[in-house]
């Protein structure tokens, strides 16, 4: 028996829509990463990038359980001294919901070129409009 490894070129991608209104954060990126990589395929390789493309509309209305709109707190460094700036999950789905889902997605995916490469394929909108009328997007249901 051998086994199967795919090839890029042999990898049949398809355009699906995601809802986040109402779902949680951390399981909806949960589910849109495992999408991401393509493990949900039966063609899965891991050094190949198998998997589909994910539209997610309303991004806004994200929901996070608990008290996490005003405890969780997001960190990074603008590498100047003292350029350490926080803004807390609460005031980023205010001003950006979009890096919200972007990063809770992207700390899910492998930390190398691949991750990258498979990052590209999510496409994030606040309301529930985007410009993917044309490649026939299918609805998935998270």
């Amino acid at each position: 028996m051998n086994t199967y490894s795919a090839r890029k070129e042999d990898v049949a991608r398809d355009w699906y829509l995601v809802d986040a209104e109402g779902k949680a954060l951390g399981r909806l990126a949960a589910e849109i990463a495992k999408r991401l990589r393509g493990k949900h395929k039966p063609v899965y390789t891991p050094h190949i990038d198998t998997g589909d493309f994910i539209v997610v509309v309303n991004a806004d209305k994200i929901a996070l359980t608990g008290k996490k709109l005003t405890d969780k707190i997001y960190c990074h460094h603008t590498g100047y001294p003292g350029g350490l700036k926080s803004v807390t999950a609460g005031k980023l789905l205010e001003e950006k919901p979009e890096d919200l889902l972007t990063g809770a997605v992207k700390g899910m995916l492998p930390k190398n070129s691949l991750g990258r490469q498979m990052l590209k394929k999510l496409k994030v909108y606040r309301g529930d409009r985007h410009p993917h009328k044309a490649q026939m997007v299918k609805l998935l249901e998270v």
